[in-house]
């Protein structure tokens, strides 16, 4: 099973070109407000229509701007789950999740579906509640059964947590990628938390200015971003142009420094990145003299800022991240980067 999406449409000045495979699972769409994700999202789900392109589901053709094919949003067997859940307030859980059923005539098959996803999400004792008398959690769950009581082939979530306070949201976050885990077909979800992308997703696509830049396993992707937007997504600290040396060398003029790849560097290398928790005083490669510029403490974590000795007074300070037990009584007065940990960057 798998989504194929390859469209265009012009937003005033702004125009979104996205070529996007998703199959079976979790697909997080990451990208900073305003890329075009939720764009992305009501185009596939038939709200909004493209100017031009194809959106194939499981071989079924919803939009195909040759051939004249736009099918409407009902006839797509496609989920949305909106920001704000869209529930009925003056409706209780069972009828919110009804809603949902409103094409089904069987009154018993009607029946058997509402009880069957009342199970599914542990929502049997709230079935005569209304939507304020319940918790936020409580309330993405209905608007998830309302979704998924119609067996959608696909499930489109737009910002799934961004209505919750944070402890909440953490908590959710292993509830829901725990029962799509039993959703068997395809998920994309839409979210600028690259924590969140990082936790749900088994592929992401990261975003940027109405085109989709690279589209990875998640894990794959956090270890070798491969672009300098998809480096800043994934909550790189420490960038800087670069130029090739040779296979294994950069030279990166901002930080005065060559440093030592353990991947061959290709042509067209545009800039490195260093994780600001890959830094070790011990390490004996990319080693140089470092001057430290300042001290920021978080809850659990220590930030040291640092220069490296011939850095240019115009570039930013180099992050430093370690956990409190691990900052040192006095700062080594050099930092080491393991070959394997300098990530090239090539746009």
């Amino acid at each position: 099973m798998s989504l194929i999406v390859d469209i265009r449409k012009q937003l005033g000045s702004f125009l979104m070109d996205v070529q996007l495979t998703a199959e079976r699972g979790i697909t997080c769409l990451l990208g900073a407000s305003g890329c075009g994700k939720s764009m992305t999202l009501k185009c596939i789900a038939g709200i909004e229509k493209p100017d031009s392109g194809r959106i194939e589901l499981d071989g079924r053709v919803l939009y195909d701007s040759e051939a004249g094919i736009h099918l409407p949003p009902q006839a797509r067997k496609v989920g949305y789950l909106f920001q704000n859940y869209a529930l009925f307030p003056n409706m209780t859980v069972r009828q919110n999740i009804l809603c949902g059923l409103c094409r089904e005539r069987n009154p018993e098959e009607k029946k058997r579906r509402l009880e069957e996803v009342l199970r599914l999400l542990q929502l049997e004792e709230l079935g005569e509640r209304k939507p304020n008398q319940l918790s936020g959690g409580q309330q993405q769950r209905v608007a998830l059964a309302r979704i998924l009581v119609n067996d959608p082939q696909l499930l489109l979530l737009d910002e799934p947590f961004s209505a919750l306070d944070g402890h909440l949201r953490d908590s959710l976050k292993i509830e829901l990628r725990d029962l799509l885990a039993r959703y068997d077909h395809t998920v994309l979800m839409v979210t600028h938390d690259r924590n969140e992308a990082y936790n749900m997703s088994q592929s992401t696509a990261v975003m940027h200015q109405g085109r989709l830049l690279s589209c990875k396993p998640t894990k794959t992707l956090f270890a070798d971003p491969g672009s300098v937007q998809a480096a800043v997504m994934t909550g790189c600290k420490n960038i800087a142009p670069a130029e090739r040396v040779d296979e294994h060398t950069v030279y990166v003029p901002d930080w005065g420094v060559r440093l030592s790849s353990r991947d061959p560097i290709r042509e067209g290398l545009t800039a490195v990145g260093i994780r600001a928790h890959y830094f070790n005083p011990g390490a004996p490669q990319n080693r140089f003299p470092v001057v430290y510029v300042q001290e920021m403490e978080e809850p659990f974590e220590t930030i040291l800022q640092f220069r490296y000795a011939a850095q240019t007074a115009d570039s930013p300070p180099i992050w430093w991240r370690l956990s409190k037990e691990k900052r040192p009584q006095s700062f080594p007065e050099e930092l080491g980067v393991s070959p394997a940990n300098i990530l090239l960057l090539y746009d």
